[in-house]
């Protein structure tokens, strides 16, 4: 039954993921189980993506049904292994209104087991520095920028990360359309993807140093 969970979420079938969950809870799956197979499945996903097997709107759907596949067992895990990677905090830097992709971003972070604290858009630099400290067990923070003229809010931003010693705690990775790997470089930022999946993975990449 664990391997109808990885299917259902692979196929985005959002109106078969409570049953088929609740039938392998039936069969005696474990609920840590269950979590992992749908983890298992949004790393198929995204691996589909970033060889354009399939797009954003097919990604989309398979997130959201392994988002209903968790508040299904929820109540039953141990602990909070949805957030076993600990917290991640996500924003789009100050002036800009884009929320579409860093929406995208924080299903796919949240899918790879973190717990997402999204700041929304136009997130002043300070914010994002109040977030990490309130926070002690968050270990990532993405920063996001979807203009041109918006670049140079996310320098700032990743510059005051590191004014207030937030990189001692937390990686900060960046994206958006107009950034590139030289631009995360120059900035100072641990990490750069163009892409949610490819974010995902990362994040747990860095949250695991």
């Amino acid at each position: 039954m664990i391997e109808s969970v990885k299917d259902v979420v692979v196929r985005g079938k959002l109106k078969l993921i409570q049953p088929t969950v609740q039938e392998a809870l039936d069969n005696g799956a474990s609920p840590d189980d269950i979590l992992d197979s749908m983890m298992a499945a949004m790393d198929i996903v995204g691996t589909k993506f970033q060889n354009n097997e399939i797009y954003v709107p097919e990604m989309l759907v398979a997130a959201k049904t392994m988002q209903r596949g968790v508040a299904t067992i929820k109540p039953l895990l141990a602990g909070d292994a949805v957030g076993k990677y600990g917290k991640y905090v996500l924003g789009t830097v100050a002036g800009d209104l884009h929320d579409i992709g860093k929406n995208l971003v924080g299903i796919m972070i949240e899918a790879a087991g973190f717990e997402v604290i999204d700041l929304g858009i136009d997130v002043p630099a300070e914010k994002f520095v109040e977030a990490v400290k309130a926070n002690p067990d968050c270990k990532v923070v993405g920063v996001s920028a979807l203009l041109t003229t918006t670049m140079e809010s996310m320098r700032n931003t990743v510059k005051c990360l590191i004014d207030a010693g937030c990189k001692d705690q937390v990686k900060i990775m960046v994206g958006g359309a107009p950034i590139t790997q030289a631009f995360a470089d120059e900035i100072g930022a641990d990490a750069y993807t163009p892409d949610a999946a490819s974010a995902a993975a990362k994040a747990k990449e860095l949250a695991s140093l």
